[in-house]
This record gives C-alpha cells, sequence and structure tokens, in this order.
C-alpha cells in the first residue's frame, strides 16, 4: 500500500529499525499519531487506519517493533521486552524531532504506551489502548503461548492463510475468505523462493516462555493509573476478548473514570480497528486532542 515514506533508524543497540511515516493531509498542523502493533504483528496492521488517520491532517508513525517485519532481529531474545521496545520507540521520536503524540496501542503496543507513560510522561498527548491492561486474562496468555513462537511448516500462501485462520477464527467469527487472506498477507512475509514464512523471530517468544509476563501487578496497575488518569485515553475492547475481559475494563474505567470505554461487538482479541465503531471511537477521541 503506498502512501507512506518509507524510514529507518538505529537504536540504541545498534538494530536497524523501521517506521512507515504517513503524511498528514490538509487541515491545520495537529499532534502526530503513532500506533504500536501487538506481539506477533507488524506495522501492515495499520494499514487501513494509519491513511484514514493522515486523511484528518495527522502525520502517522507506524513502526515495526524490533524482531518483527523490516525492523532487524535482536542477536539476544532477553531485548524482546517491553521496557526495550519503548526506549526504542523514545528513540525514534527523538531522532524524528517528535517531542508529543498521541498513541495508538494494540496489545503488546498498549503496554509499551503505559511504560513510555511512566518514563516520558511529556511525550504522550493521549492514548488509545486496543484490548490491553495492567491485567490479562489467564486463558488469553495461554491462547497466545499456544502459538507464538511455535515452529509452523507453510509452503503456500493457502496453507499460510488456512494457518492463520485457524488460530485466529474466535476471534473474528465474520472473516470472509478475503478478508483471511489479507490477515494472512500481514502475518507472513514471501521469501526469495516464494514461499511464507512468518514475519517475526521465533525468539520473541522466550521471555514470555520463561515466565517474565505477569498477568497482572501492582506495578502494571500504577502504569495505568499514571497514564489514564493524567492523559485523555481511550480504551477499546473487543466484546468477546479473552485478553482484556469485561471484569478488567470495568476495573480500568473505575480506576479511571475519566477514560472512555467503548466495545467493538462480535469481536475478540484484538480488533483491527478498522471496524466501524472502533474507528468512529478514535475519530472522536481525536477531536478532542490538539
Amino acid at each position: 500500500m503506498s502512501g507512506f515514506v518509507e524510514r529507518f533508524w538505529s537504536s540504541q543497540d545498534g538494530l536497524n529499525l523501521f517506521t512507515r511515516d504517513y503524511g498528514g493531509t490538509g487541515g491545520p498542523a495537529r499532534l502526530p499519531v503513532i500506533c504500536l502493533h501487538g506481539l506477533t504483528r507488524n506495522s501492515s496492521d495499520f494499514e487501513e487506519l494509519a491513511p484514514f488517520l493522515a486523511a484528518g491532517g495527522r502525520r502517522v508513525l507506524v513502526p515495526d517493533v524490533r524482531g518483527r517485519g523490516r525492523s532487524d532481529r535482536g542477536p539476544d531474545p532477553r531485548s524482546y521486552v517491553p521496557s526495550v521496545y519503548a526506549r526504542d520507540i523514545a528513540r525514534m521520536m527523538d531522532l524524528l524531532g517528535i517531542a508529543r503524540a498521541v498513541f495508538v496501542g494494540t496489545s503488546m503496543g498498549g503496554i509499551i504506551t503505559m511504560l513510555l507513560a511512566a518514563r516520558h510522561r511529556r511525550r504522550i498527548a493521549a492514548a488509545v489502548l486496543n484490548d490491553v491492561g495492567p491485567e490479562v486474562a489467564p486463558e488469553g496468555i495461554a491462547r497466545i503461548k499456544s502459538y507464538a513462537g511455535k515452529p509452523v511448516t507453510i509452503r503456500t500462501w493457502d496453507e499460510a492463510t488456512a494457518y492463520i485462520r485457524r488460530i485466529n477464527e474466535g476471534t473474528f467469527p465474520n472473516f470472509a475468505d478475503e478478508d483471511w487472506r489479507k490477515f494472512a498477507h500481514r502475518t507472513f512475509r514471501e521469501q526469495d523462493d516464494g514461499v511464507p514464512v512468518l514475519d517475526y523471530d521465533p525468539a520473541i517468544a522466550v521471555p514470555l516462555a520463561a515466565g517474565n509476563f505477569k498477568a497482572s501487578s501492582p506495578l502494571a496497575w500504577l502504569l495505568f493509573r499514571r497514564l489514564a488518569r493524567t492523559r485523555p485515553t481511550l480504551i477499546i475492547r473487543g466484546q468477546a476478548s479473552d485478553i482484556l475481559s469485561s471484569a478488567i475494563a470495568a476495573k480500568m474505567k473505575a480506576k479511571a473514570p475519566g477514560a472512555m470505554l467503548v466495545e467493538v461487538p462480535g469481536i475478540g482479541h484484538a480488533p483491527t480497528l478498522s471496524e466501524p465503531e472502533a474507528r468512529d471511537a478514535i475519530r472522536r477521541f481525536l477531536e478532542t486532542v490538539p
């Protein structure tokens, strides 16, 4: 998809990292938006939302977090943790001369956003947390562990499409065949021999498998409160999500009454943000942000 400039920057530990840079079109200059994807995902997840936001006049940056997409793989799996990802994003902002931005974080991207809010609060003008919070339902963690980083033998795009449908059909029950093919092309990349391969380093799952991720902690709730009580925050939840349960979402709303909460009907983890309910909520939310 066209409409963006390809940019690369160097992380503090020497990795070459990639971002899509969509220029805002028309209207007065407004704060840029930074979109951050989930654990096994990449920047292509926002290829529908980003042009929509750019058409509203905002510059939109969509990076591939290290180990995904066109960003370098890390030599040490221990670098595949949110604190390092947050450091990378802060460096990207510095190198591109961006002092403040609105963040849209899906799943892991929301965790990165909460960490940035704790360490660099002035950088975040507002935040959209897409199907993620300071606590994760255990059934969701179990599901992600069942496939993240696991080897899979794929020989054709039809097989890639069947695989992505198998592990996500509960999330998107109304997807048509074309939707699954599009999702497969956002998940796999084609090698020189034409064979699709997952577009992330399997080692990203090493910290998760090692038990370094906690379903809930007082620190995570503190990070959320620091963000949602001091910055405009929109929480988007898939109605059938096994990551952000209705109980967790209600607790988040109680801890930060000023935050907006919107549910996307019939969707699990995580909404693509191309759903009308999600897109309309983001549009209305951004109207309140400089």
